[in-house]
């Protein structure tokens, strides 16, 4: 693929993006842009968090994780599953109920403001982190695939991205946000398919052949139990100060103590004492044979 098919493709899903925001675009207050006045329909909302979920990161790097860790990642997916119905029926009753926006409101209103304020700065860190992280690999893409052969500098990739971004998020708000994961999330499963099917194609295999195959039964492992646990031992190089460490071992090991080897150390004879019975025990000798 080109670079100008690849600029082409980004530069339409970006039209596609900003069309979506002035289509999304409610008005202009605080209210509508962090809630979207609750207009959005809830099977949107839920099939976009399938893609708010994902990223570049996820998408890229963990098919190249599955031939050492197998199919184990979707352990976390399943982990999602239960955190979506924890925030659909134990977080958004609170906040309809308490007319909040996020959770961290809600952490003001019952523990108070530093709580609320702390909540919120330790969230923001996390978030910017974590979007960087994912920015950053994005650019990357980018920038090697497209920009790098414009003789473009990396620098401006990254900024060209956050603009882009930028733009379409801030002129709609969460209404936009909401409608364009939903873009996102059928354009990643979409890719997830078209790309299982064309390299089956490349390798003139059908898809029950892939299945079948030993390789799919391989690295399809969900949960592995191969290794059965068999020792588990806690603070195995001594790092605290633990007195008792009998009860730092499954299956249960008696050591003995740091006192109690001290003490059996300072129990033992001496040079000199060794001597002493030495020389005791053959006088006793010499003494019967005297007799």
């Amino acid at each position: 693929m080109s670079e100008s098919l690849i600029f082409f493709v980004i530069a339409t899903y970006f039209l596609i993006l900003f069309f979506i925001s002035n289509l999304t675009k409610g008005k202009e207050n605080n209210s509508t842009f962090f809630t979207g006045d609750k207009e959005s329909p809830w099977y949107v909302v839920a099939f976009g968090m399938i893609g708010a979920s994902l990223s570049g990161i996820t998408f890229i790097s963990v098919p190249g994780d599955v031939g050492i860790s197998n199919f184990t990642y979707f352990q976390v997916v399943l982990g999602y599953l239960f955190g979506y119905i924890i925030v659909a029926f134990v977080l958004l009753p609170i906040y309809y109920r308490n007319n909040v926006t996020s959770i961290y409101e809600y952490l003001g209103d019952r523990l108070g403001f530093v709580s609320h304020k702390s909540g919120a700065l330790f969230f923001f860190i996390s978030r910017i982190l974590g979007a960087a992280f994912r920015l950053y690999l994005v650019a990357i893409v980018l920038q090697t695939f497209v920009f790098e052969s414009w003789n473009i500098p990396f620098e401006i990739t990254v900024c060209l991205s956050i603009f882009l971004i930028w733009i379409y998020t801030f002129r709609g708000g969460i209404k936009t946000v909401v409608w364009t994961d939903t873009l996102q999330t059928f354009l990643m499963i979409l890719s997830v398919f078209l790309s299982i099917y064309l390299i089956n194609k490349n390798i003139n295999w059908s898809f029950a052949d892939f299945i079948g195959s030993e390789e799919f039964s391989e690295y399809s492992k969900v949960f592995v139990f191969d290794n059965e646990l068999a020792r588990v031992t806690l603070d195995p190089f001594l790092e605290t100060a633990d007195v008792d460490r009998n009860n730092n071992y499954w299956p249960a090991r008696v050591e003995p103590t740091r006192f109690q080897l001290f003490k059996d150390r300072n129990s033992r004879e001496n040079l000199m004492q060794r001597d002493r019975r030495a020389k005791e025990k053959s006088n006793l000798t010499n003494s019967k044979q005297d007799e």
